[in-house]
């Protein structure tokens, strides 16, 4: 633009107005002065002295002073000599009024900034015409600086509105930075991206190497330009770094490292770290193009630090998850192996039981009533029947955890439970003297649940206090209903449980303390079995307790359909049919010799006649000849188990009506199934109840097997003969 044109409109009169002060002593001639130069527009401010034209500046700007020289007081030359002190008038035009002026006068208000001498009686044109011109020029400059002041104002928008708009571009770039860095948890896709961003941008090439957990250097990446302009990033091996190059990396991953003279002031590469929370993730050494933004490289490298370090945080905790999942599993592992232990041990420990169990069975029948010989045996069978609880209650435990536990519901009676669990328990509670109070509504308490496996709840909890409690000591067991639930509690005034035990008590083999001769025994697995069998129930078990030596408390809070009149039906009593003295034959098939010649001398006690065999294949081939009415089969036979053996039993004409029991130590509900499937009538756990055995066998002759005796006999000696 032509500068005529920038200040063609600077001398345009707008109606803006200036201030002219008139200093005058006498008001004849200040009244002069306002009548010629009102003409011109302007605000006249008068003065009749110096000091107060001095207060008149300090208030306004103004565009001329006319200043008397004569005045009373000050005179014009001081006035004149104050008003230049003051920085707005230092440069406001002085024209001073005089009837007498000399050269010396004249000279001495020209050195004191006056710009013009009028001599009095003044000649209005003239006065007017200078006056004027001091004005417009007065006006003139007041324009120049308020559009130097717009200029200047523009200007400095424009450079906040640039300088915003770079801070939102870096911004933006930082924020679409940060983003694209942190999107993958990939160290080497990460440092990509980074020289993605660097080259070219920021730099004309540059070599990235980050570190392995242990600070060495893992991954090298070089980012340079590609022929079109773009930037390419290749990977290489870290044996294929120069000497130098490794050096320079190094010397900022670990600083105690020498670096080369190439990474001195005189190179023009810079190196430097990326760090994350004070440790080094990597390096990189770059060669900054020209007028790079050093601070805006930095800023991109601390952020693909804290990305980098993101990522070897997330492998390290995957590692940390993987090792976990796999201590998880070996604990799970071995959680199962020690169930299958248990399982096993359990089985295992119920073979030699079953032939203990018979054989003294059988001494009961034949001895003599020797008072020494009877007591000897009643210990030997109060001691088999405690270790029998001992395996059933550790195969239970292992039953639970396998999860191959099935409840048998029905609707019961809670009260005829509590019942049968005071007879279970009444042994061991008479054997150590104590009082037992029980306590139970008078109408039934009805609900639906296991019978024997609620019976265990409470006959363990009865023991276990029984247990826990000095000989002689109060026990007692009490129902209540309330609310939709059966609570059964079990409370003794014993030993107590110590408070750091009370949390763990319900845990497998969690024992309290106990002496050196453990007089009260168990293996720390009952009160284990009684919480999961409760749960089993939908219900809960908690214990409670003073403190050592102030007793305890059991409570179990079971669902309950309801309350039921007196009248309400009771379960019918089986009643036991009266022993046969018919025998019959008994083909008895087990591996273990002791189970089975025992089992043997039992039944012919009975009035049987027993056969004896060791192996499916030997029964298989007995069967025809012997022709047996009931066949005491063991499941665990070597080569063919009892499964394979009832099935082709069941294909032989002298067997296919036989009674086939099952003696085994699998118990569970699936197991008598496969069982019954397998052509199996009867199922018994081992150790087998030598009472009940022969009330099986007894039961079955008097019944449809009986029919059957004769011709399976005559059948035999048709064998025998040929």
């Amino acid at each position: 633009m032509p500068l005529s044109s920038e200040f063609d409109d600077l001398g345009d009169d707008d109606g803006e107005r200036a201030s002219i002060l008139i200093v005058d002593d006498l008001p004849e001639k200040l009244l002069v002065f306002q009548t010629v130069l009102e003409d011109l527009g302007h605000e006249l401010v008068c003065a009749r002295s110096g000091a107060q034209a001095l207060k008149e500046i300090l208030k306004t700007e103004f565009a001329a002073i006319l200043l008397d020289v004569n005045m009373p007081d000050i005179d014009g030359f001081e006035t004149a000599k104050l008003i230049r002190q003051y920085k707005r008038s230092a440069r406001t035009p002085i024209i001073f009024v005089t009837s007498y002026a000399d050269e010396m006068q004249t000279s001495l208000g020209y050195s004191l900034g006056a710009v013009d001498y009028i001599l009095s009686p003044v000649n209005p044109d003239v006065l007017r015409s200078k006056v004027k011109v001091f004005v417009d020029l007065h006006l003139t400059q007041r324009r120049l600086r308020r559009r130097a002041n717009e200029r200047v104002a523009l200007a400095a928008a424009e450079a906040a509105r640039q300088v915003a708009e770079e801070s939102t571009r870096r911004s933006q770039f930082f924020s679409d930075a940060s983003r694209e860095l942190g999107s993958s948890l990939d160290a080497e896709v990460t440092g990509t991206r980074l020289l993605e961003m660097l080259v070219p941008r920021f730099a004309s090439e540059a070599t990235l190497a980050l570190c392995d957990a242990h600070g060495g250097l893992a991954i090298i990446l070089d980012g340079t330009l590609s022929a079109d302009g773009d930037a390419q990033v290749r990977r290489r091996g870290v044996e294929q770094l120069q000497p130098a190059e490794s050096s320079v990396l190094m010397s900022v991953i670990e600083p105690a490292a020498s670096a080369p003279a190439t990474a001195g002031a005189a190179s023009p590469f810079v190196v430097l770290p990326l760090s994350s929370a004070d440790r080094i993730v990597g390096a990189i050494r770059l060669r900054p193009s020209d007028g790079a933004d050093r601070a805006g490289i930095a800023e991109l490298i601390e952020r693909s630090a804290i990305a980098l370090e993101n990522a070897r945080l997330y492998r390290t905790l995957q590692v940390e998850i993987e090792e976990r999942r796999g201590v998880e599993a070996l604990l799970q592992n071995s959680n199962r192996r020690k169930d299958e232990f248990l399982a096993m041990l359990s089985h295992e420990l119920r073979n030699p039981l079953a032939p203990i169990r018979t054989a003294l069975e059988v001494i009961r029948r034949l001895a003599p009533a020797e008072p020494k010989l009877t007591w000897a045996t009643d210990v030997t069978g109060r001691q088999v029947a405690h270790l029998t609880r001992l395996v059933e209650d550790l195969l239970d435990v292992a039953r639970i955890n396998q999860g191959k536990i099935a409840l048998q519901t029905e609707s019961l009676d809670l009260r005829d439970v509590v019942a049968h669990a005071i007879e279970t328990a009444k042994p061991f509670l008479d054997s150590r003297r104590h009082h037992l109070h029980a306590a139970v509504p008078d109408a039934p308490v009805v609900l639906r649940g296991d019978f024997a496996r609620l019976s265990q709840v409470i006959a363990n909890l009865l023991n276990n206090a029984a247990k826990y409690t000095d000989e002689g000591g109060s026990i007692e067991v009490s129902l209540a209903l309330g609310q939709g639930q059966a609570v059964i509690t079990v409370r003794d005034n014993g030993v107590g449980i110590d408070a750091e035990l009370l949390p763990n008590i319900f845990e497998l083999f969690e024992q309290g303390k106990r002496s050196l001769d453990r007089s009260q025994g168990g293996l720390g697995v009952g009160l284990t079995l009684v919480h999961r069998l409760v749960s089993l129930h939908q219900g809960s078990v908690t214990a409670t307790s003073a403190g050592s030596g102030r007793g305890s408390e059991f409570r179990v809070v079971l669902p309950c359909l309801s309350e039921v009149g007196d009248d309400a039906t009771t379960a019918p009593r089986r009643s036991v049919a009266p022993r046969p003295r018919a025998g019959c034959r008994i083909l008895v098939v087990d591996d273990n010799r002791d189970a089975a010649e025992a089992t043997k001398v039992l039944l012919e006690l009975g009035g049987h006649e027993v056969k004896t065999v060791g192996d499916g294949s030997d029964a298989l081939a007995s069967a025809p000849v012997f022709a047996p009415d009931v066949v005491l089969l063991d499941i665990g036979l070597p080569l063919m188990d009892g499964y394979q053996v009832a099935r082709r039993l069941r294909e032989v004409a002298e067997t296919r009506a036989s009674c086939l029991i099952a003696l085994t130590g699998y118990g569970q509900p699936a197991d008598r199934e496969r069982a019954r499937v397998a052509g199996f009538d009867h199922h018994l756990t081992k150790p087998a109840d030598p009472d009940a055995l022969l009330a099986l066998v007894d039961a079955w002759i008097e019944s449809s097997g009986a029919e059957h005796a004769p011709a399976r006999a005559a059948a035999a000696v048709g064998n025998a003969s040929d």
